[in-house]
């Protein structure tokens, strides 16, 4: 299986110190959440504990309770001996009789305010990506608008496009937003895979994000904050739409 290697502002993001308070559900908050939207590829070893503790900002045994609470939830597992360590281990998606569950869930009023969130959060990297990068900053964003396009089904399309956003802040050169855009891609991403299945609409978003590139390199930044609202608030309303339906 082909590893996706993760973009230097997202990578750094996610091992960003973590914030004060309960700092083991914060590690595994962070690094599960990384893992599920497929920042953090199936088998790739973690740094090792010392190396983790410390860009983390946490103690080891704080890191060795954390690392113990995602092998319980089956996102790590731990090997012994020589060219052993913790290695990230890919949850698998919800079947789509779970996912239709899991959005009866959310009320339209719930998909409206998380889509109005998610579209304030790409919208502002948008414009601050426009005002901040280089040319060159936009390769893997490139990339990834080229994987969404041979992702084969929904659930590797529904974690390439949440993985678009969280890149595209990190584009904004902006810790907090590529912080919060991972939190938010693993509440509503998984969702999106009851609307990705459509080889059309794939096709939409694709356009739609290659428009979003189109506006940063150019410096138009008021017109890529439009593009990435404006995708964002067609996914929102689709998934409104089929919970309406239910």
């Amino acid at each position: 299986m082909r590893q996706h290697q993760m973009a230097g502002g997202a990578r750094k993001a996610v091992f960003a110190p973590v914030d004060g308070g309960a700092r083991v559900h914060a590690v595994v908050r962070r690094i599960g959440d990384a893992i599920e939207l497929g920042l953090l590829s199936d088998g790739e070893q973690l740094p090792g504990e010392t190396e983790l503790a410390g860009q983390l900002g946490v103690s080891t045994v704080t890191l060795r309770e954390a690392l113990m609470a995602l092998r319980q939830q089956g996102l790590v597992v731990t090997r012994r001996g020589r060219g052993g360590g913790s290695f990230v281990s890919s949850p698998e998606v919800p079947d789509r009789e779970r996912l239709t569950a899991r959005l009866r869930g959310w009320s339209p009023e719930e998909l409206r305010d998380l889509g109005d969130h998610w579209a304030a959060l790409s919208g502002t990297a948008a414009e601050l990506a426009a005002q901040r990068t280089e040319d060159h900053d936009l390769d893997q964003l490139r990339r990834t608008t080229e994987e969404l396009r041979g992702a084969p089904d929904a659930a590797a399309r529904s974690r390439v496009y949440g993985r678009f956003h969280v890149e595209l802040a990190a584009a904004a050169q902006s810790a907090r937003l590529t912080r919060e855009q991972v939190a938010l891609q693993t509440e509503i991403g998984a969702l999106l895979c009851l609307v990705l299945g459509d080889d059309e609409y794939r096709e939409e978003v694709a356009d739609r994000h290659r428009s979003v590139i189109s506006a940063v390199q150019d410096g138009a930044h008021t017109s890529a904050r439009e593009q990435a609202e404006r995708c964002v608030r067609d996914s929102t309303a689709r998934l409104i739409a089929l919970r309406l339906a239910l």
